[in-house]
């Protein structure tokens, strides 16, 4: 039967919330409270101070030459396509070497059209992977052969899909909608991986739902969060849900309930132009997040809302603004945070430029494990991979 989880976000905030406490930055460790109006301290950080780095260099050959677009890393195994949509997925193990390149790019039944990095999940535990295509969710072993194809649950658009445990998927409906008096975020799934029908409907509710375009000087239609967002995030044995209409960050149970994880002040209805707060990276030491204004920069390329990094720390108890620096370079350099949810050892991911560090180990400005691969690299090989691993 299909569990339905209805949270309200008045009972949240004066029933469950996070309490009286409404100071910033002085608060208790089970649900956070961030004004994303604050001007909080600046903190440094050395990255290999709280995280472990491993960075594997793609072993290069005539049939594995590819770009850096990395859909999956597992215990095992690296997906990774190239930036164009060609059908190419590279399978690599993790020590660099090439196992295997499969394209089922097509419009057959057995055949995927598309595919995005955030749609693809590497389930190496049954050794499968599913590739959400727009048209339905097709599954394959590791080889490439066909095995299954289902249809999103009630022609669902599935912004996201996670692997969450053996037999399921958590899977987010798309957050685009037409009808902004909403109260009720579309849905968290849980799923089956085997025909993909609902076990679970998990559901936020909010005041009101909430444009996620802004229109541009040229009156185009600009999607505002950034191609790493996540709404689905996750943390130890739990997961996060973000919902831009709600004040409240939840955290979802393994027992499927919700509690309050972060809230954000002032409440986001309130604002004009709206200001959102969106979890990154959660350690268990450090949160790491983003806030983002709904409002664009003009002349700044990419990705042009202002946003700004925040960090909570839990020993301290306390929220700032943050710099990381990763130290397998002899020059200060700075490190950006975006996600790839693989596993519960991976957070974050990505890939780095075979010229860029050519040149920097010439000039001695790399050192340690970095500096040990490099030293082996050509203008020819492939991307180098960093993994950046929640600390043991």
């Amino acid at each position: 039967m299909k569990n339905v989880a209805i949270i309200s976000i008045i009972c949240l905030l004066f029933i469950v919330g996070c309490g009286g406490n409404r100071k910033s930055g002085n608060q208790s460790d089970t649900c956070i409270i961030v004004d994303v109006t604050a001007n909080y301290p600046q903190k440094e950080l050395i990255l290999q101070d709280f995280m472990d780095v491993e960075y594997i260099a793609l072993e290069t050959t005539d049939e594995f030459l590819c770009q850096n677009v990395i859909l999956a890393v597992g215990k095992e195994y690296i997906l990774i396509r190239n930036s164009i949509n060609d059908g190419d997925i590279f399978i690599f193990d993790r020590n660099g070497k090439g196992i295997r390149k499969i394209n089922r790019h097509g419009q057959g039944p057995e055949e995927y059209v598309r595919y995005d990095f955030n749609k693809v999940t590497l389930d190496e535990e049954n050794k499968e992977i599913f590739i959400d295509d727009q048209r339905r969710i097709v599954v394959y072993d590791l080889y490439g052969k066909f095995l299954r194809s289902f249809k999103r649950t009630s022609g669902a658009n599935y912004s996201s899909l996670n692997n969450y445990d053996r037999d399921h998927l958590i899977c987010r409906e798309s957050s685009v909608r037409n009808d902004e008096t909403s109260t009720e975020s579309r849905p968290y799934a849980i799923i089956s991986k085997k025909d993909g029908s609902m076990v679970h409907d998990i559901r936020i509710y909010f005041k009101q739902s909430i444009n996620p375009f802004v229109t541009s000087d040229n009156g185009e239609w600009v999607f505002i969060l950034p191609s790493y967002f996540n709404s689905i995030v996750p943390f130890k044995d739990s997961w996060v849900l973000i919902e831009l209409a709600s004040d409240t960050i939840f955290r979802l149970l393994s027992d499927y309930s919700l509690t309050p994880f972060i809230e954000r002040v002032p409440p986001v209805h309130s604002m004009n132009p709206e200001i959102f707060l969106i979890p990154i990276i959660l350690t268990d030491r450090y949160y790491f997040l983003e806030t983002l204004k709904k409002e664009i920069v003009t002349g700044q390329p990419g990705e042009p809302f202002p946003k700004t990094k925040l960090m909570y720390d839990r020993q301290e108890k306390t929220m700032y603004k943050y710099t990381v620096y990763n130290d397998d370079y002899t020059t200060k350099r700075t490190l950006s945070f975006s996600s790839l949810h693989s596993n519960n050892e991976v957070a974050f991911v990505q890939t780095i430029d075979v010229l860029d560090l050519i040149e920097l180990n010439k000039k001695g400005e790399l050192k340690g494990k970095l500096k040990e691969v490099a030293t082996e690299l050509d203008e020819d090989s492939n991307p180098v991979v960093m993994l950046v691993k929640y600390k043991k």
